[in-house]
């Protein structure tokens, strides 16, 4: 009653819950098409993705989203994730076709806008099967779940492989290290997903020892320190299984399940996928079902990202990699300058446009520098406004509230007389984050 066709793009956002995973799976059935936004993200951020993805309707919990979304776009129907009812009929699965676009993740790159990656019906059933098969995935498997559903990891990974398998799995809003190690043995959950921030607060809990309990431990999103692998295996019993994908191509390395984990690698392509380095750079490709088709209606942004090779067209990642001997791979840096912070993806340009409106502000830039907790901390290096004292970390933290999401902001503010650039004027990064390192 609702109106809606197949290939309508329908925004889905909210705290995990049974509500907010059956509307999902209710879109994939009826051919329509998901697009999942972060529910941190500040109307600004919201204006991008319902300019460019033109959904037909919104399903959210966030408190006030509905009237900001109908604000932004009249003609959109919004509604709870809680829409579904139990008497409803069942979409007919014979008008869904594998090749049919099933999601939209938005995703950020190194210029301009966050780009809507798409993704085909085979491609998420691809990524689930890839993973299912790689770490031994059954019926019998519970899988503890705080990784928020409008990201690959927690959504591509977590809830479709459960979902694929036929497993069941706990659902949690948010990350509570001591919840999180309590409910394992109270719900009886044989695998935990996480990203390394989350690890990082578990191995210093009295009670990490529990962790062994589990026949799988997943970390990805970001990169896991080889000193946290360890501190883990000794103070918890437990090899980390480190694992490589993104939004455009949900799984595609894996450390083996049976064999070594080894540290500081994310280990072989998964099953289907095929992988190379890029003679000269280094930079990791793929090719495969599960990588996407391309960019929503950006077609220029497809010809910068795919290259012809052997097979086909390949998947630029933007990573460069490295492998060793017996085929493990690493990720050795970024060709992009992309953050992650707790698993989430920074733009830094987008940073930096909001930063650079504070008065006391005169240029600004931001970079990733590393961190145990984070695995990077979004660093914003100011030269301050002549005659105005430079703003701290808490200030521009406070006036970028209303424009960014919280993982976006500054956690550190360095003061400097002048920003690094090149002859054309492009600020060097890489020297921003290189200086704290020698620090």
């Amino acid at each position: 009653g609702a109106g809606l066709v197949a290939g309508d793009r329908v925004l889905l956002s909210g705290p995990s819950s049974v509500d907010l995973a059956v509307a999902h799976v209710a879109c994939l059935r009826s051919g329509l098409v998901v697009v999942p936004v972060n529910g941190g993200y500040t109307r600004n951020e919201l204006a991008h993705i319902v300019a460019d993805s033109r959904p037909s309707a919104a399903l959210v919990d966030q408190k006030g989203w509905k009237e900001i979304l109908v604000g932004l776009a009249p003609e959109l129907r919004a509604a709870g994730t809680d829409v579904c009812w139990d008497d409803a009929p069942v979409p007919n699965l014979d008008s869904v076709g594998p090749a049919d676009p099933a999601l939209i993740g938005y995703t950020s790159g190194t210029t301009g806008a966050p780009k809507g990656a798409v993704l085909t019906q085979a491609n998420l059933l691809a990524g689930a099967e890839s993973v299912r098969q790689a770490w031994h995935w059954t019926a019998e498997d519970r899988l503890l779940l705080c990784l928020p559903l409008f990201h690959m990891h927690g959504l591509g990974v977590g809830l479709h492989g459960t979902l694929l398998t036929g497993g069941s799995a706990v659902l949690h809003q948010g990350f509570d290290q001591h919840r999180v190690l309590g409910d394992i043995g109270s719900h009886g959950c044989t695998m935990f997903f996480g990203v390394p921030t989350m690890y990082h607060h578990l191995v210093d809990d009295s009670e990490v020892g529990t962790l062994s309990s589990l026949r799988l431990c997943v970390s990805g999103s970001a990169p896991l320190s080889p000193l946290l692998h360890g501190r883990l295996r000794d103070r918890a019993g437990i090899s980390v299984l480190e694992r490589y994908g993104m939004t455009e191509t949900v799984m595609l390395v894996s450390n083996p399940y049976e064999g070594e984990r080894r540290a500081g690698s994310v280990g072989f392509p998964l099953p289907g996928v095929e992988l190379r380095l890029a003679e000269g750079t280094g930079e990791i490709q793929v090719r495969g079902p599960n990588v996407f088709d391309g960019y929503w209606e950006r077609p220029d942004a497809d010809d910068q990202a795919f290259v012809d090779g052997p097979g086909g067209r390949w998947f630029r990642t933007g990573d460069l990699g490295s492998v060793d001997d017996d085929g493990y791979v690493s990720i050795v840096g970024r060709s992009k300058e992309l953050i992650i912070t707790g698993g989430f993806n920074v733009h830094p340009r987008e940073v930096d446009d909001t930063l650079a409106a504070h008065p006391g502000v005169s240029e600004v830039a931001v970079a990733g520098v590393p961190s145990e907790e984070w695995g990077e901390d979004v660093v914003a290096w100011i030269v301050p406004t002549p005659g105005a004292p430079p703003p701290t970390a808490e200030v521009l933290r406070d006036f970028g509230r209303n424009h960014l999401a919280a993982h976006k902001l500054p956690r550190r503010v360095v003061v400097t007389g002048s920003l690094p650039r090149n002859a054309l004027g492009k600020v060097l990064r890489h020297e921003l984050r290189e200086a704290v390192s020698d620090e």
